[in-house]
This record gives structure tokens, sequence and C-alpha cells, in this order.
């Protein structure tokens, strides 16, 4: 894809699932804002001030747009990341709201940790379920009574999907529980998971989707009356005197966002957002149609190996394996030499995948839309030799 040609030949990126390459446009409208019109945004009255205001306000109404979700129902916030957002959220939910915290097996940290402290910080409950094998929540003799429920709607290691989402998220809406869902490994490959998903909540990372690093906070407006607002800062009050303020989103509700915006935001990282929105909006059919190809392929030769234990059950731009008798990271290092760029370990989700699983370090594989086709085959050519190597012996010391 031309967007990527500034990728050398020699050079294969598969760690999209950390964050993606970002097309020339991106990287452009990056540079175009340090450049013409670098500014503070919602501050200044100046031209280059009021440029940056109109395009932050259209990033946040792309968001939405990009969701399929109404403004009049939901606002979008900036932030630093998934798991920033998450514990922000998850840190100013007033206690009095939730009888019990639930989350599922296949969890990022950044779930897992933030409900984890949620529960123990207020002496609540937390129960961790288990997904069913093609990432459905079983929602089946749950109770959602005033739960606060955070899940994926996208594992990072295999990209398995919450395929019952919308009933999921009625379920607990329904029982006056509030939901909160992880969509940072959707975002890029698979948003229409999300479409009009009326969750209370949706966080993820615009740099798993084409955009500089930046945190996105979608949330539902009539969520905000069940926050303790607790982080405070610059940008999100209209006046503070010695011992009292205003809020911003108090005091107009066009400024509801500024709730989750302390301090100085990354406008320049907002504005190239928008600018990956357009841009993932504009994609033929046929680069979809092509990763997933890709990704298929590879997909069938690591599950042709019998020495290759594939975590994923289908292909997905994601997937991680391990090779029976070969350390995962000698061969993440071995991949390296050979300009392939892939994770090795955890990724993040060490419950799952090493205590309850009980998997070896994993390899990872994600792969984007820069992805080419020589790039699998050299991919599979460097596996071909290492998956038919057998394991070296360990040499067994001599008793003295």
């Amino acid at each position: 894809m031309k967007e990527f040609n500034y990728l050398s030949d020699k050079d294969i990126y598969l760690d999209s699932a950390c964050q993606s390459l970002r097309p020339q446009p991106v990287i452009d409208a990056l540079n175009k804002y340090y450049t013409e019109f670098n500014s503070c945004g919602e501050r200044v009255k100046y031209k280059w001030g009021e440029t940056t205001d109109v395009h932050v306000t259209d990033t946040r109404k792309k968001v939405l747009k990009y969701l399929k979700l109404r403004q009049k129902d939901y606002f979008v916030s900036f932030t630093l990341n998934t798991t920033y957002g998450l514990n922000l959220l998850l840190n100013q939910i007033h206690p009095k709201y939730v009888k019990k915290v639930i989350t599922s097996d296949i969890e990022h940290n950044s779930v897992f940790l933030s409900t984890m402290a949620y529960a123990k910080t207020h002496k609540i409950k937390r129960e961790v379920v288990k997904r069913e094998p093609d990432g459905s929540f079983p929602i089946r003799g749950q109770n959602f009574k005033k739960a606060l429920v955070v899940v994926n709607c996208a594992s990072n290691f295999d990209g398995r999907q919450l395929k019952n989402i919308k009933t999921l998220v009625k379920a607990v809406r329904s029982n006056d529980g509030i939901i909160i869902i992880d969509a940072a490994q959707a975002m890029g490959h698979t948003p229409e998971i999300l479409y009009r998903t009326n969750a209370d909540a949706i966080c993820f990372s615009a740099h798993k989707m084409y955009a500089p690093s930046l945190g996105v906070m979608v949330v539902r407006k009539d969520l905000v009356r069940q926050l303790r607002t607790t982080f405070i800062g610059g940008g999100m009050v209209d006046d503070v005197n010695k011992s009292t303020y205003l809020l911003s989103a108090d005091e107009n509700p066009d400024h509801i966002h500024t709730i989750f915006e302390p301090g100085l935001q990354a406008w320049g990282e907002i504005v190239a957002l928008g600018t990956a929105i357009d841009w993932l909006n504009k994609l033929p059919k046929s680069a979809h149609k092509n990763l997933w190809r890709e990704a298929t392929r590879l997909y069938n030769f690591l599950d042709s190996r019998p020495k290759v234990h594939l975590i994923n059950s289908e292909p997905n731009p994601t997937m991680s394996f391990y090779v029976e008798g070969v350390d995962s990271h000698l061969i993440g290092a071995a991949l390296g030499d050979k300009h392939i760029m892939a994770r090795t370990g955890y990724f993040c989700a060490h419950y799952y995948l090493d205590h309850a699983e009980h998997y070896p370090s994993l390899i990872r594989f994600s792969l984007g839309y820069h992805t080419r086709p020589s790039d699998i085959d050299k991919i599979i050519e460097v596996l071909d030799k290492i998956t038919n190597q057998k394991p070296k012996k360990s040499k067994k010391t001599k008793k003295k």
C-alpha cells in the first residue's frame, strides 16, 4: 500500500496489536499541526488556536460517526491510552451504584488490574467469568443487578470477538448495571462489532488504529451522574476560588467532554486521529480483503506445522502460538535477525495465558494494512526452517 512506502522492503512489521504503523497522510497531518498551527485548543482566540479547535471538534464528531453513535447520547474525551481511560473511569464511578464487579478471563491487564483495584478499594465482590471459545460472554445464569461489567470486544492475543456484545450490553443496562468496553483491538480492523453498541463507555487507543499515540473515551452522557469527579485540573474548570471551583461540564453541556480532560491535551495527535479515521473510511474493500487473505495464509501455514501450537481457533490478523521444544524468545530473536518484528511473551494477558491456561511464552504475529504478500512469503520461509529443526537435547551433568 502506497501510504506505507517509507517501510523498507526488508523490514516486516508484525506488532500492530501493540501499535500500528501510521500511513503517510496521518504523519503529514501531525507534521502540519506542528508546522502550521501549533497551538492550545479550547483556550485561545488567535487564528492558530481557532484552527486547532475546528479540527479537534471535527475529530470528536468523526469518532462518534465511526462507531455510528449519536452525539445526543455520547461524548468523546481524549486521554493517554486505553489503560489510562479505564482507570480514569473506574476511579470515579461512585461505589453506591455498584454491588459487584464482573470481568472475563481473556482480558488485557488494563481491564484485569483496574477491575481488581476497584473491587479491592471499595471491598466489592469481583467475578472473573470464563468466556466461550468463540469469545462470547456466557449470559445465562449471570446476575447483572447493579454490576460493573468491564470486558474487551476483541482479544489482544488471538483477536476473538465478543460476538454477543449487544445482548450483553442490553442485559447489563436493563439491570441497572454499568458496562464498559475495552475496544483497543477492534477499532483498526473490526470496528463493525461496535456499531450502535449502547455501552456506558467504550475505551480505545488511537495508536492501534493507524493514528498517533492517544487514548479515546466514548462515554454515555447519563453515566456522568454516577461519577465522583476526583481527578481535576486546568481545562476542566470555568472558575476557581480559594476553596471552591466551577466545572466546565456543569456550566456548559457542550463542554461535557472536559470532565475527563485535565490539563493540556495532545492537540496534534487528536487532529491526526481525525485524519486516520478519514483514511480508514476511504480504504477500498480490497484492502480489508487483502489483510484477511494474508492473515488466513499465515494461519493455515502455522496450523499445518506439527510442532506449532496455535492459540487461535480461526484466522485473524492477530495470532499467537508457540513451537514445541523451542523457546519463543529465542524464536523472536531469530526472527528479528531476519528483520521480522514480532512480540514474544504473554502480551499483558498474564492471568489467562500463564496462570489459567499454563502456556509457555508465546509468539504473537499481528498484521496490518501495511502487510505485503512478500512479507508472508518471507515469514513462511524462515519459520519453515525453524519448525523443521529438531529440539536440542539438554546435556546431562555427570554425577561426582
